[in-house]
């Protein structure tokens, strides 16, 4: 099928997205440390890497046209729409902004800000009354500010899958679960009993069945609280992670 002329070397609307997205991102996020801004750094390379394919130079679609051309001949492959190649794959006829894939990753994405924004309040207020965050999100997963992230960058690949991206999805899950594994280890040697009835009973990553038992909420040690995320903790006291 032929749909649009090609639509890229837009490096302005690469620019602009990119700058909208982390910009957004921060905002819900709110870096303060090293690791925090290494989080948020991953994230904003991801996506960098997925705007310029989008609007700039599609490398993916360049490096396997030959392949697709004889594989799909109706399609023009360097239209702007073709860069939904999940849509295109399956043979969805429609505009594949109405597509199954794209209307899919609006909910992945939608709920990774949502939920990067929910924790956050959360993380705040038990900052605030120097008690640990167990409501909210903190309720069914212990670092559900990473959990976001991940939700929104597979919501771009479902919307928008490049072979920079698939690759860098991979090995950004995996910082993270360094990250959140580097933290719990600090917070668990400083906050000891309370840190770990916690972490007994929700799970890190996967929201699954939890023990029943009573959530001890106002567990503190030094008045301050035994956070999950790189934001947990009381600013004036947390330690970079270099």
């Amino acid at each position: 099928m032929d749909t649009d002329a090609p639509a890229y070397g837009l490096w302005l609307l690469v620019l602009v997205n990119s700058a909208v997205f982390i910009l957004f991102a921060f905002s819900f996020f709110k870096p303060r440390t090293k690791r925090d801004w290494r989080s948020l750094g991953g994230f904003s390379a991801f996506v960098v890497a997925l705007f310029t394919e989008m609007y700039g130079f599609p490398l993916t679609i360049y490096l396997f046209s030959g392949w697709l051309q004889t594989r799909f001949p109706g399609i023009d492959w360097f239209s702007h729409d073709a860069g939904h190649l999940l849509e295109m794959l399956v043979g969805w006829e429609a505009n594949p902004h109405m597509g199954p894939f794209h209307l899919l990753s609006f909910a992945f994405i939608g709920g990774g800000f949502w939920l990067i924004a929910a924790a956050w309040r959360v993380l705040h207020a038990a900052q605030q009354q120097g008690t640990l965050a167990t409501t909210g999100p903190y309720a069914y997963v212990r670092h559900p500010q990473y959990g976001g992230f991940i939700l929104i960058m597979f919501g771009f690949l479902l919307q928008w899958p490049t072979l920079l991206t698939l690759g860098m999805f991979p090995v950004l899950v995996w910082m993270y679960l360094r990250l959140a594994r580097s933290e719990e280890r600090e917070v668990r040697t400083e906050f000891g009993e309370a840190y770990r009835r916690y972490a007994q009973r929700v799970p890190a990553f996967l929201p699954g069945r939890r023990r029943d038992a009573s959530v001890d909420g106002q567990a503190t040690r030094g008045g301050r609280p035994p956070g999950v995320d790189a934001t947990t903790t009381p600013l004036k006291d947390r330690r970079d992670d270099g």
